[in-house]
């Protein structure tokens, strides 16, 4: 005989479906009212008996995106990890339990789903209580100290804060003009072609002049990203900063490359563009094996000049070069292969945790080879060096005047 459902545990269990969607949306996943719908409907028809049957009705009810399915993993390993409440759960809403051996979790998607839980556990002990979110760049926290605080003077928290703050930083870049055009009747070029192909279908007579514009396009990015040891900290975040960057499709960005380098260069671009950004650090942490390591910035350029340099610069690619210049070997090959990098690129931008310091001064011989080849020269050390690294990408004027300062002390 199934004994009767306590109405009091299916309302509990109701509420707490909600508190795990409200999670999941925290952690990134999109969850609507109606999924919501679906998956209570579900639970209170199909039953369940094992954790493992609730783990999949929720999955197959609230998940429609592969990569979401880590995230969720991680979750519900840590919304439902209280064996007390969701097993007496179980004993009041079916006739049967059989306990099953909760999953390994993974290492990828921990701290996005711990981030997540932390405001849901909330909502679980004070359900009156209404979570304020703000969305607004570099201020949702609260905090103006994290703003301008060093990424390697940073705590775990602030750490976590920051990479938070940079998934919403932008990078805007103008269109460039291509020689190819197009037809436009207000462009500022005749098309004689045009107008003649017009004028056949009409015997010959030519009732206006067709005109054409030049076509524009939008620049493709390349990031070079230094991950010896003394740029451990900094690269880990500028890599989340690519990341965000190569997602952003709406940002005017054409397509995005990415490479890492120390005593080796290893492209890591396919690894950016999963959506996860800590399964795509955690992919590229795999793929490079020279984290931490030493730094060859001259060999890896005459690899990148040798073997990718055709195939990812096209006509007018930004290149981001992110190192802080601290070159341990011959810097005439660093010479050479950075005056071929500036020739290939459109324009190249380095990017120096160095210029933190107060009085900087090109000391270091790699620095002062580097100088002589780079169009911008920008800070890379806080969210507020970031912040106007986006804000001054599209003024030609305000993102030269740190170059031109630092060249004066050559």
């Amino acid at each position: 005989m199934t004994p009767a459902v306590d109405h009091d545990a299916e309302g509990r269990l109701v509420e707490n479906i909600l508190h795990f969607t409200h999670a999941l949306r925290k952690a990134g996943v999109k969850v609507g009212t109606a999924q919501v719908e679906t998956a209570i409907r579900a639970v209170a028809e199909a039953g369940f008996s094992k954790r493992i049957d609730f783990y999949h009705i929720l999955r197959a009810t609230l998940i429609t995106r592969a990569e979401h399915l880590e995230v969720f993993h991680q979750v519900f390993a840590m919304f439902w990890r209280d064996p007390d409440f969701l097993t007496s759960l179980m004993h009041m809403l079916s006739p049967q339990l059989e306990s099953e051996p909760e999953r390994r979790k993974p290492d990828a998607g921990q701290r996005r789903a711990e981030e997540a839980l932390s405001g849901a556990q909330q909502h679980k002990d004070h359900p009156q209580r209404d979570e304020m979110e703000r969305q607004a760049i570099l201020t949702w926290s609260g905090r103006e100290v994290i703003r301008r605080k060093d990424f390697d003077q940073m705590s775990a928290a602030e750490l976590a804060e920051a990479e938070r703050a940079v998934r919403a930083l932008d990078l805007p870049v103008k269109p460039i003009r291509t020689r190819r055009t197009r037809p436009d009747r207000y462009g500022a070029r005749p098309d004689p072609r045009a107008t003649l192909r017009a004028a056949r279908r009409r015997a010959g007579e030519i009732e206006r002049i067709e005109r054409k514009a030049a076509r524009t396009r939008h620049p493709d990015l390349v990031a070079l990203c230094d991950i010896s040891g003394s740029m451990s900290v900094y690269s880990r975040m500028l890599l989340r900063y690519m990341h965000a960057v190569t997602h952003a499709h709406d940002r005017g960005w054409g397509h995005v490359h990415a490479f890492t380098f120390g005593t080796s260069l290893t492209n890591v671009t396919r690894a950016l563009r999963q959506n996860d950004p800590d399964l795509a650090l955690a992919t590229v942490g795999r793929e490079a094996s020279d984290w931490e390591g030493g730094t060859r910035i001259g060999a890896a350029l005459a690899r990148f000049n040798r073997e990718w340099s055709r195939r990812v610069l096209t006509s007018g690619a930004v290149v981001i070069l992110i190192t802080d210049g601290l070159e341990r070997d011959d810097l005439d090959l660093l010479d050479r292969e950075a005056a071929r990098l500036s020739r290939s690129a459109g324009r190249l931008i380095w990017l120096n945790p160095l210029l933190r310091w107060e009085g900087f001064a090109p000391l270091a011989g790699g620095v002062r080879t580097l100088l002589s080849h780079v169009d911008s020269f920008h800070a890379c050390h806080s969210l507020d060096s970031l912040q106007a690294l986006s804000d001054a990408f599209g003024q030609r004027g305000l993102r030269d005047r740190m170059l031109a300062e630092v060249r004066t002390g050559l």
